[in-house]
């Protein structure tokens, strides 16, 4: 099935502009109502959650009533994090599951994820089905079936109790000093009262949200803000989150910043000695870095290699049975912890590693060296397809030929805006700029 109105992540785009507005807020959920009581049934359940953007207001109400319009009874969480939702689906037998979040984006966006009952997002399939009948006429709920909908006060409390339960028992965070950045975002306050009930002194930023200001100048698209705030308070690391709590960077004490390969590094060599790691493999995107699989290649471990979005990394833990994978942008997913990936409970994971090994940060956060990478975003007009024209794909096969197995060359499409990302790494940073810049030249001429 096509589908236009879902992306890599949901439906996302500028709020009160398609198709982020409530006209089809409403239509979105009347029709995830109707997909999920095909079978008649009553009693049927959804529990919402949101970040802090001041079009989540809009957003929440507009679903509300779309939802409780084909019976759907509604929880609301209020602000909670993205893997809060996904663990609260599943923990109150609800049927469906929903955050509205653009994650990382700035306050203009917005997006809506769709979890299933069991936590996990959607499937494609399942989102191109609900994108048929937004497309089609959506049958209301008879008068006597119409749902309700209700605010739940402790949902962000249930979170915290087990996000809690995540970190090693009998173990706590005495005497560290921990930053804690979370984006202005939904983890404003679950974030920093995990951390101060496991005992650590915690330095809170980006704790403020005021509709306007989430990701800015804070949170993982701004580590920077995180690492300031760690050499200023001399703490012992820093745990940067971004909108919805389902990223993180780590900072050391030296304001050094780990990102998601690093972090994926550390866990999975401890986990392969632990005898936790599944299957011998760690998941990761075709994002990640050359070093990260060396560095597993050496302890006999395999980088399984997914397309870009945790989604896809989700789908293949999930269908061969992996637990450990992410993304190099600071998505952790443990589904030995949660069904997404969970910026808080990495964090915890990696504060677990420094409290069993009495190592400092700076000791875990680089695992590896990193092969040099380079990225570059060329915006294209609508309707031009540059990755079509002869001439860049010949420029691409250039740049292969030259890099000759030192090095690697990733051109892709990004599944939310109008860019082709060009990437390549490579051990010689002057060959991989050249091999850049005539891609990302050849690409601005097609574009």
């Amino acid at each position: 099935m096509s589908r236009k109105l879902f992306g890599t992540d949901g439906v996302r785009g500028r709020a009160n502009s398609h198709p982020m507005t409530a006209e089809m807020a409403l239509r979105l959920g009347a029709a995830a109502g109707r997909f999920f009581r095909r079978n008649g049934e009553d009693h049927h359940r959804v529990v919402i959650g949101k970040d802090t953007r001041l079009s989540g207001y809009m957003l929440e109400n507009a679903l509300t009533a779309g939802l409780t319009s084909t019976g759907m009874n509604v929880l609301l969480l209020g602000p909670v994090p993205t893997p809060a939702v996904g663990y609260l689906t599943r923990s109150m037998r609800a049927d469906l599951g929903i955050m509205i979040s653009a994650s990382h984006n700035p306050a203009h966006d917005n997006g809506i994820k769709f979890f299933g009952p069991d936590g996990f997002k959607l499937s494609d399939e399942a989102e191109a089905e609900i994108e048929t009948i937004v497309a089609g006429e959506i049958a209301p709920a008879q008068p006597q079936n119409i749902g309700r909908a209700r605010r739940i006060d402790d949902g962000r409390g249930r979170y915290v109790e087990y996000a809690k339960t995540t970190f090693p028992a009998g173990r706590r965070l005495d005497g560290l000093k921990v930053v804690v950045d979370c984006a202005n975002g939904a983890a404003y306050r679950a974030a920093p009262d995990v951390l101060w009930e496991l005992g650590a002194e915690v330095i809170p930023l980006g704790v403020n949200p005021d509709g306007h200001n989430i990701n800015d100048g804070v949170g993982s698209t701004h580590p920077e803000a995180c690492a300031r705030a760690v050499l200023e308070h001399g703490a012992d690391m820093g745990i940067s989150l971004d909108g919805d709590a389902d990223r993180v960077m780590i900072v050391d004490e030296q304001g050094r910043v780990a990102d998601g390969d690093q972090i994926m590094a550390l866990l999975a060599g401890r986990w392969a000695e632990q005898g936790r790691l599944r299957g011998g493999a760690l998941v990761a995107t075709v994002m990640s870095n050359l070093g990260l699989e060396r560095f597993l290649q050496t302890r006999g471990l395999r980088l399984e290699r997914t397309a870009v979005g945790d989604r896809y990394v989700v789908e293949r833990m999930r269908g061969q049975g992996f637990n450990l994978g992410g993304e190099q942008s600071g998505h952790i997913v443990m589904t030995d912890y949660a069904t997404t990936g969970d910026g808080l409970i990495a964090g915890l994971q990696f504060l677990a590693a420094m409290a069993d090994s009495g190592q400092r940060a700076s000791e875990l956060v680089a695992q590896f060296e990193p092969v040099p990478q380079m990225l570059k975003n060329v915006r294209y007009r609508d309707g031009a397809d540059p990755l079509a024209r002869d001439s860049v794909q010949a420029e691409i096969a250039r740049a292969e030929a030259r890099l000759n197995g030192s090095g690697r060359v990733l051109i892709r499409k990004s599944g939310t805006e109008p860019l082709i990302r060009v990437m390549a790494e490579a051990e010689d940073e002057t060959v991989l700029r050249e091999v850049v810049e005539g891609i990302v030249a050849a690409v601005e001429q097609a574009a």
